[in-house]
């Protein structure tokens, strides 16, 4: 494979070329990757890796099916949607198609940040309506307007919550205000929504937007109580706002089931707006706003048009109409569900198997393991997580932590993802876990004990090291840190387990 740099070389030219704050996986020894062909990934040593973490990969890395068709639009025509083009039309009519009836209008962007960004003017110019609600832990996109809808960023950082911004508790029954045994927690989550939604209104403030992830990602791989966001609509529309459903993430077939994620909480559940984009292009910069006429319309009686330079190039919508294509000729909605339905009941049984498995949690081929140092107090191992996945990249399986205590093992490889696969992953995990657990006393024929902690003294040492490194000023030196953990609390870690 040909390269233009070694790898020392290519870490020092980013390292004094690209921005500090553009992190790398493992940046204690970060990967090389030269090329990728469906759910594997190679670095320059030729070293294969199943990836499992790379949803933007929707189809599968490098789809020759995909490259042919942005290779034979690249060799007749690219140019912006001010001219006439089938490409454009008929994508937007074949997006439509999957969607219900009402939401019939595009405009198209270049990635999940630009559409979600758009989705709030058409949301504050439809009514006149300045504030948005949004979730704890949400992560909508990089842009100004997004950070400050995005605790899980603004929290991070030296920002303070706009006036304009209001936070919803995360609708987590695992781990959140309102839990599986509570009798009802969509509704009670819903309440939450509404008293906020009642605060604003005796503060003289007009609520915009709610929006949401269909399936929280960053947030630690969320799935909300069905009936929420039906409930939540209720009262967000009876407030004069509209409901946007973020399905950057999740959309486009990966819950198996259905094709958009927000279509699990019922066929009488449509939002108002939807934007979509990471799987759409398949690794090509393509994204979407989808919204209903009266909206497209109110936008439109603003007398400003909407132009982007490279939304909804042929290209583009080539590339997109051969992902739509390509889910339905190889059925990968279906693979979704089957191989998410298997590779979940694997994990479940190492739930029942290890101790630190605290909650599995997941639909079709987007699935969350929650680690815990504590089953009854459910106190997050972000510790043990970060050293699984450095150990699992060592068994060439890649992974990443995240949510609030990045304590969650992140699942969402591309659809082309296989029973052999999962059973390969879930047996390096396996592993990974007999090793930890036995390194730190934990034994694996009890999930419910309440003695876990003191038997983890020392994964309790590096654990307070990550929390102290988690609040360093970003202007610390960004190579002592990858993935939320210090790079020596990585090196004493493993050091102290041994393995």
């Amino acid at each position: 494979m040909c390269e233009l740099y070694s790898k020392r070389d290519t870490l020092a030219l980013r390292k004094k070329h690209i921005g500090p704050s553009c992190k790398v996986f493992f940046a204690s020894d970060p990967i090389k990757i030269v090329r990728a062909r469906r759910q594997y990934m190679f670095d320059e040593n030729g070293e294969q890796y199943l990836d499992c973490i790379n949803n933007v990969a929707h189809v599968g890395h490098c789809h020759p099916e995909v490259v042919k068709a942005a290779l034979k639009q690249m060799e007749l025509l690219n140019t912006n949607s001010r001219f006439l083009h089938d490409n454009i039309v008929e994508y937007a009519k074949r997006l439509s198609a999957t969607l219900p009836e009402k939401l019939s209008v595009c405009y198209f962007t270049n990635s999940g940040s630009e559409a979600n960004d758009l989705a709030l003017r058409l949301a504050r110019q439809f009514r006149g309506h300045q504030d948005v609600i949004t979730l704890d832990h949400a992560y909508h996109g990089h842009l100004s307007s997004l950070i400050e809808i995005s605790p899980y960023k603004f929290q991070k950082g030296k920002d303070v919550k706009k006036e304009f911004v209001h936070v919803a508790p995360t609708p987590d029954t695992y781990r959140g205000k309102y839990r599986e045994d509570h009798a009802d927690p969509a509704s009670a989550y819903a309440d939450e929504v509404k008293k906020i939604i009642e605060d604003a209104h005796n503060s003289g403030r007009k609520i915009a937007a709610f929006i949401a992830e269909s399936m929280q990602s960053c947030g630690g791989q969320i799935i909300p109580p069905a009936g929420y966001f039906q409930k939540v609509a209720k009262y967000v529309r009876g407030a004069g706002g509209v409901f946007i459903a973020d399905e950057v993430q999740v959309g486009l077939g990966r819950v198996g089931k259905h094709f958009w994620s927000f279509q699990m909480d019922g066929e009488d559940f449509v939002p108002d707006i939807v934007t979509m984009g990471k799987p759409m292009g398949n690794g090509h910069p393509v994204a979407c706003v989808v919204t209903t006429k009266e909206i497209a319309e109110a936008f439109s009686s603003s007398g400003m048009e909407y132009f982007n330079t490279y939304g909804g190039n042929p290209v583009s919508c080539a590339v997109g109409l051969a992902v739509l294509d390509i889910i339905e000729n190889e059925d990968l909605q279906r693979n979704a569900m089957r191989v998410g339905n298997y590779l979940t009941e694997l994990l479940k049984k190492q739930k029942a198997k290890h101790t630190l498995i605290g909650d599995i949690r997941g639909v079709g081929l987007f699935i969350g393991i929650d680690l815990v140092k504590d089953h009854l107090k459910r106190t997050p191992a972000t510790a043990e997580a970060q050293h699984i996945i450095y150990k699992m990249k060592e068994k060439r399986v890649l992974l990443s932590a995240d949510g609030p205590h990045r304590n969650v093992l992140k699942i969402k490889p591309p659809m082309c993802f296989t029973e052999e696969d999962a059973k390969f992953m879930v047996d390096q995990l396996d592993g990974v876990l007999t090793v930890l657990e036995e390194a730190t006393g934990t034994k694996s024929e009890s999930v419910t004990s309440e003695n876990i902690p003191c038997k983890t003294k020392m994964l309790k040492e590096a654990h307070v090291e990550l929390l102290r490194d988690s609040t360093t000023d970003s202007r610390e030196n960004p190579s002592r840190r990858r993935n939320g953990m210090c790079a020596d609390t990585h090196s004493l870690l493993s050091k102290r387990l041994k393995t």
